[in-house]
């Protein structure tokens, strides 16, 4: 591998190890444990792992690391670690550097499961959080501390679109010494600047654009050699949260159709924005990529493109956002988003139910809001799709 070669590149051959019968798909691992030639060689291992040994499955394994070195080459990240689902990705970025007394700021625009570790399980444990408008930078410097240790952030919200200033919020972080952890779901590996941008550690939910075939559950952690290392892989391994061998091969392969799959989901939403904005049934339409997204000038200035997710308001609330999305004869209702099939959510009453209503407002969930996360169907079939679908509603 080499690094001069581009993003589509890497995601086919990066990582790659052949076996002795050089096979062309990378081959499944499917073991939990390995052996040894001798004592002598399971002592030394235990001391010290080599650049390609293994001894437990919760610990690595070769198809894992496959799958760990080829998203560490597209992020640009010294090394990865692979995880059973995305939040356990999201719970060991948070957990594993704090301990009791640790002072922790986040954006309040958040993932409900994102906030539950936030509001409820790190307060448990004698972390102190403080949540803030991530949009107001004003409002991330009064909130850190010489004491903070953690700064979290979506790259751009779950499901109002907001786009965080990734480079502004890492260098205050940075002033006092604070981690920068990022979830970056919504940018996809395929437009991330996110580690360039300052960033200290990014998160995926494997699950969505890189599976993106609704088959299995997944996430990773990249970063720095040492925080993956010695930071997050003790806390992992120790916990459990290991990604399977079996879900690894399909990460790899997912990766591979990866970026054709995002560009061609990007391009309709781009499109289905443009044909929503002013709809006489929308309050609002929310697409990064379009001129009227309030922070439209720093996704031009950082990703360049504005994601496959269109969030949209419809004004009658949630009887016209049921009406809507009952009237769908492509777009399926679902809860997931990166997936080759169109998926639209409620968030109201599903991903963000357990929000107080207050919280709701504040995030601006409304009853009226539907997240559509664009698939890979012909872009006119999807406009027409959900303009039938509205004069439905």
């Amino acid at each position: 591998m080499t690094d001069a070669w581009k993003k589509q590149t890497k995601a086919v051959h990066s990582g790659s190890r052949r076996s002795q019968y050089g096979e062309v798909s990378e081959a499944i691992y499917l073991t939990q444990g390995f052996v040894y030639d001798t004592a002598e060689q399971a002592e030394a291992r235990f001391v010290e792992l080599g650049e390609d040994e293994f001894i437990y499955a919760r610990y690595g394994n070769p198809t894992t690391r496959m799958f760990e070195e080829r998203i560490a080459a597209l992020e640009g990240a010294e090394d990865a670690f692979a995880t059973a689902s995305g939040m356990a990705a999201v719970n060991a970025a948070l957990v594993a550097p704090l301990k009791a007394g640790d002072h922790v700021v986040a954006a309040r625009a958040l993932f409900g499961s994102c906030l539950y570790i936030l509001d409820e399980i790190l307060p448990r444990f004698g972390v102190e959080v403080t949540l803030v408008d991530g949009l107001d930078l004003s409002a991330w410097e009064a909130a850190l501390r010489p004491d903070t240790k953690l700064v979290f952030f979506e790259s751009v919200s779950n499901p109002t679109l907001e786009v965080i200033d990734v480079e502004a919020v890492s260098k205050l972080a940075h002033a006092v010494g604070a981690l920068v952890v990022v979830d970056n779901v919504f940018a996809t590996p395929v437009y991330s600047r996110t580690l360039e941008l300052g960033a200290d550690v990014v998160v995926y939910s494997a699950t969505k654009h890189i599976d993106g075939q609704g088959r299995t559950l997944g996430g990773v952690i990249l970063g720095t050699k040492e925080f993956v290392r010695k930071v997050a892989e003790p806390y992992l391994k120790h916990t459990g949260a290991a990604m399977s061998p079996f879900t690894s091969w399909i990460m790899l392969k997912g990766l591979e159709t990866m970026e054709l799959r995002v560009r061609a989901q990007v391009a309709s939403a781009e499109a289905l924005a443009s044909a929503l904005v002013g709809h006489p049934k929308l309050a609002r339409v929310i697409y990064p990529g379009h001129p009227s997204h309030a922070q439209h000038a720093l996704v031009q200035a950082t990703t360049g493109k504005g994601g496959t997710v269109v969030s949209i308001d419809l004004a009658g609330g949630q009887e016209a956002a049921f009406r809507f999305l009952n009237a769908l004869e492509i777009g399926i209702i679902s809860n997931n988003l990166g997936d080759a099939k169109t998926l639209l959510t409620h968030p109201a009453t599903t991903t963000h139910q357990r929000l107080p209503e207050e919280q709701k407002v504040e995030l601006g969930i409304t009853p009226g809001l539907v997240r559509i996360s664009l698939g890979i169907e012909a872009t006119e079939d999807l406009v027409a799709d959900m303009l039938q679908a509205l004069d439905k509603a």
